[in-house]
């Protein structure tokens, strides 16, 4: 069954009640955005100003493969908004899945890389103000990450367990809008902290 849906000069548009989601996922999104603001500011205050420590340019290797991981996930997660749209609860599945393996292998990368970092060139989060700064950006952002990931695994075992129908649509939509914001706030830390202030 499609949500319902008004009439408006020609163009089907979400009811009222419809847009409360999209509305409170915006203004979360507004705050949550007004955070990483301040975490990208601070980090760029104090990028090059660590007196001990390793530099960002002597441990920071570009994270190309878990980049574009997770900016492949925004595709597969459109696909799986469509699918559910459409009723597919099947493709919808499909898609859902794929999008929890890009962003499950943008996690491990950021896992290996902390591991990297920590044991063989002994950056921590005490070590130095551009490690304070750097496990606080990134992991600020993977936090955000693993939120969206326990959601969508969430949604994955209720459609597996036939609890997500066609009318379900537009809460998946919202639940989308979540993750396009993760992806997006990558592509900041990612400019800020792996070219910018290197």
């Amino acid at each position: 069954m499609a949500t319902p849906t008004v009439a408006a000069a020609g163009i089907e548009m979400p009811m009222a009640h419809e847009m409360r989601g999209r509305v409170g996922m915006w203004c979360l999104i507004a705050a949550e955005s007004a955070i990483f603001t301040i975490f990208v500011v601070a980090y760029l205050y104090y990028a090059g100003k660590s007196l001990s420590g390793p530099t960002p340019r002597e441990v920071l290797e570009v994270p190309i493969f878990i980049s574009i991981a997770l900016f492949s996930s925004s595709f597969t997660i459109v696909r799986a908004e469509k699918a559910i749209a459409r009723g597919n609860n099947r493709l919808f599945a499909g898609w859902l899945l794929a999008t929890i393996v890009l962003g499950a292998i943008f996690v491990a990368g950021t896992a290996r890389e902390w591991y990297h970092l920590i044991y063989e060139h002994g950056l921590t989060i005490s070590s130095s103000l551009f490690g304070t700064t750097f496990y606080s950006l990134v992991g600020l952002h993977l936090s955000h990450v693993l939120v969206g990931l326990t959601m969508l695994t969430l949604v994955l075992i209720f459609t597996l367990l036939g609890w997500v129908k066609q009318e379900h649509a537009e809460r998946i939509a919202v639940l989308a809008l979540y993750w396009h914001f993760v992806d997006a706030i990558w592509v900041v830390v990612l400019s800020v902290v792996y070219f910018i202030a290197r």
